[in-house]
């Protein structure tokens, strides 16, 4: 097993199990309260109970954010909350407020206690603080330069997580009020509505500076961090996380997957290559959405590591189908469809222990053995004859032509 954790977001119990069959050693998700996604679709009890045991089954760990900042209102169900994540066997919470970190430890002490990137810390000796709090570990701000990973590390005496991939935040590790102001909705305690990513027309003493085609945004780029990850494992980092709990199921298989073949291979040959630097390039250019770059790790945001007109960037792929199952016999392939295709598209295969294959997509049945012309309905099931050995699980995109995302 990986020295390292690799930890993966989970919006539902799907991606959950996606997470970890494409290679996450471990994966976070919010429950119905107290998390800061409230827009993820997030797990009752009784799902968080089967994600364990089936993270539990796979040698994963569940990880459970109640890192909302709750006012005196929202503390109703917490001690009990608490108690039913212990009692279904969850491995750690991730905690932004003092209180809900002390109560964890006196209601639920077989609970991890990480400190959430929310309190913002930047240095071993805030680490020394939460460890003399019996907490277990600390998510460092995203605002930490490699160099402050490095020396951190040093002195640091409870384990580091840092964020190696995703979202960031335009404010600072996630502190802002723009809901508040602009939605009425509290981004602390869940009701982020990501307003910095919204078009504004921009004016300077009242004077319009803005062109109708090109309004302004305040966004940043994604984190892609991945040329840091080889100082950053020297350097003891414990687990690298990836943001992104209300992405798809298969922007989170090819992430995952592209960050377990990273450390897997520097774990195992002690470099990474331009070669496999560029093959994750690329993995990554055909499910971003957003254009990427190096966040605070070489230093502070220059003007190119901002959003300030286009927020997307086009895949090179798209998904449009997901392995349902495969007859060896006959070499027929059970898919659920995700998005259009048809017979004589180019496509490629990949899953968790396949690498990425082309082929041609051939005659389409539908259940009842109707040949079917276009895959134009989502959810739906259809066989085709693929010639590659698939697998249940596995997943298919269609080969496209847009611009790469990453740097």
């Amino acid at each position: 097993m990986s020295k390292v954790e690799l930890l993966a977001p989970a919006g539902d119990l799907a991606r959950l199990k996606i997470a970890i069959r494409y290679g996450a050693n471990a994966v976070y998700l919010g429950g119905k309260k107290f998390s800061l996604r409230s827009r993820a679709s997030n797990f009752e009890i009784a799902d968080i109970a089967e994600g364990v045991e089936f993270a539990h089954a796979h040698g994963a760990h569940v990880h459970v954010t109640v890192n909302m900042l709750p006012h005196e209102e929202d503390l109703e169900g917490l001690e009990a909350y608490l108690k039913d994540l212990e009692r279904v066997g969850v491995d750690a919470i991730i905690v932004a407020s003092f209180h809900i970190m002390k109560l964890a430890k006196q209601v639920a002490p077989n609970l991890e206690v990480h400190v959430s990137t929310q309190h913002s810390s930047t240095n071993s000796g805030v680490i020394d603080f939460y460890e003399s709090q019996g907490m277990n570990r600390v998510v460092l701000a995203r605002e930490c330069t490699l160099d402050d990973v490095k020396t951190t590390m040093q002195h640091a005496k409870l384990p580091v997580e840092v964020f190696i991939h995703g979202g960031m935040c335009i404010s600072y590790s996630g502190r802002c009020t723009m809901s508040n102001s602009m939605t009425l909705r509290d981004a602390n305690r869940g009701g982020c509505a990501q307003s910095c990513r919204w078009k504004y027309k921009l004016y300077d003493a009242g004077t319009p500076i803005y062109k109708e085609d090109h309004l302004f945004s305040m966004s940043s780029k994604d984190l892609n961090a991945m040329r840091f990850l080889p100082e950053l494992i020297d350097a003891g980092v414990a687990s690298f996380k990836i943001e992104g709990r209300m992405k798809s199921p298969y922007y989170l298989a090819t992430v995952v997957r592209s960050y377990r073949k990273l450390i897997d291979t520097y774990e195992q040959t002690g470099v990474l290559s331009d070669a496999d630097y560029a093959w994750v390039v690329k993995e990554l250019a055909k499910a971003e959405n957003r254009l990427t770059g190096p966040g605070f790790y070489a230093g502070l945001p220059k003007v190119e590591d901002h959003l300030y007109g286009v927020n997307g960037a086009g895949v090179s792929q798209e998904f449009i189908a997901y392995v349902l199952d495969y007859d060896d016999a006959t070499n027929m392939a059970k898919l659920e469809v995700r998005n259009n295709f048809t017979t004589n598209d180019q496509a490629e295969a990949f899953g968790p222990s396949l690498d990425n294959t082309y082929f041609t997509i051939d005659t389409l049945y539908d259940e009842e053995g109707q040949i079917v012309d276009v895959a134009r309905n989502p959810m739906q099931v259809l066989y085709t004859k693929v010639d590659i050995k698939l697998k249940k699980h596995d997943m298919i995109r269609k080969v496209m032509t847009k611009r790469e995302s990453v740097y």
